[in-house]
């Protein structure tokens, strides 16, 4: 089997979940090209050495320029803070390997402007890690939309809540614009912003009722490494430092086709523990989403007799009728988070070597598309008008 040499460019959570579905993929699928775990960047301090032994990789490096040039390594996956997205790809892509990157793939619109036109230039393959669309029922939700199934879309509904933001949290990279980008919005409507333009097959046009807030304006700066999770596991120092991202963003949205739809990310959003939720309603029927419950899909059928219409649960787990689950588990013996990456390793294998991935693989440009419709919301809100995204490129 023809084999790639995979460089990672960077650790932490993002880290540990890319590493463990690039070990797993040809294990449980049979791609084209086997990759194979080569090198792993760190920082000194975070000491790469030992993360490449717990996680598999042959070898570790602090210098990611010499090794993204190296011609050993054939494909670069970023898994960095968003500040340090464009230059390991650009590099990547000026050499002329594919290349892989964490969302949202840059820290601005013009550095994934950049990305995304350099890559086109060069005809590179490029991947962005929105690992939700490979969660089965949310490829078949594609699927069932492409074919007509619910009809045209009237209305969308999409948030993406989290809780683990309160005063606790120290202030780790995600809160500080200079690393992050931006908060829960670039963090999280990301996500769903792609969802959205995924499931539908539509863009976003337009953005209006746009309102960004950051309720914690400081928080205890860290006394050491984030310890690899989302909000750090580091204790917080007596010196407070200020909070420069948003911890909410909420808009509303017209799209391409017609439909109208509504985006809202929170952090601190109590008793939400990671519930990404889209619902999509057409005029045949409806379906509906939660990353809560993974492993199902919400099924409306308008067209059904009226005496026993109502919302059907479809468990998403038999693998001759639904996405990715046959490389898994007999029927309805779960799949979780960390399989959505295992699937997207698969896909971006396939798409390298120039055949058909299971659902399709986002692109640098599809990052670019939804970073253009996260500075259009952060400018509806700073300046309470409706932007056209015609405007915002």
């Amino acid at each position: 089997m023809k084999e790639i040499n995979v460089a990672m460019i960077g650790q932490g959570f993002m880290g540990r979940s890319h590493s463990n579905a690039w070990s797993q993929v040809a294990k449980f699928f049979e791609p084209p090209i086997h990759p194979v775990m080569h090198t792993v960047f760190g920082q000194p301090a975070e000491k790469p050495e030992l993360f490449a032994k717990k996680w598999g990789w042959r070898n570790a490096a602090t210098d990611w320029e010499s090794l993204v040039r190296s011609p050993a390594i054939g494909l670069v996956d970023i898994v960095t803070p968003n500040f340090m997205h464009s230059p390991p790809a650009r590099a990547a892509i000026a050499a002329g390997k594919p290349v892989s990157c964490e969302k949202p793939i840059a820290g601005t619109l013009d550095e994934a402007r950049e990305m995304a036109q350099a890559a086109k230039k060069a005809g590179v393959k490029t991947a962005v890690w929105f690992c939700y669309r490979r969660c089965p029922a949310v490829a078949l939700a594609h699927q069932m939309v492409k074919a007509g199934e619910i009809g045209d879309i009237r209305h969308v509904r999409a948030h993406y809540l989290q809780d683990w933001a309160d005063e606790s949290v120290p202030l780790v990279w995600r809160f500080d614009k200079s690393l992050a980008g931006s908060g829960a919005h670039g963090d999280l409507n990301a996500h769903i912003i792609d969802l959205i333009r995924f499931v539908t097959g539509q863009e976003i046009a337009e953005i209006c009722g746009s309102i960004a807030e950051t309720f914690i304006k400081q928080r205890k700066k860290m006394t050491g490494g984030s310890g690899g999770g989302i909000g750090g596991t580091q204790e917080g120092s007596d010196e407070m430092g200020e909070v420069t991202v948003d911890d909410a963003v909420l808009f509303l949205a017209r799209l391409s086709g017609g439909a109208i739809g509504s985006f809202e990310a929170a952090r601190q959003a109590t008793g939400n523990q990671n519930r990404n939720f889209f619902e999509i309603n057409g005029t045949k029927g409806a379906i509906k989403f939660d990353f809560e419950r993974m492993n199902e899909l919400e099924y409306y059928d308008a067209r059904s007799q009226r005496r026993t219409q109502g919302w059907t649960t479809i468990m998403c787990t038999h693998g001759s009728d639904h996405p990715y689950v046959a490389n898994w588990w007999p029927d309805a013996h779960l799949i979780g988070y960390e399989h959505t990456f295992t699937n997207q390793a698969y896909d971006f294998l396939l798409d390298i070597a120039g055949k058909t991935p299971v659902v399709p693989v986002p692109t640098f440009e599809d990052g670019y598309q939804t970073q253009r419709v996260l500075e259009a919301a952060l400018l509806s809100a700073e300046e309470r008008r409706f932007i056209n995204l015609d405007d915002v490129t």
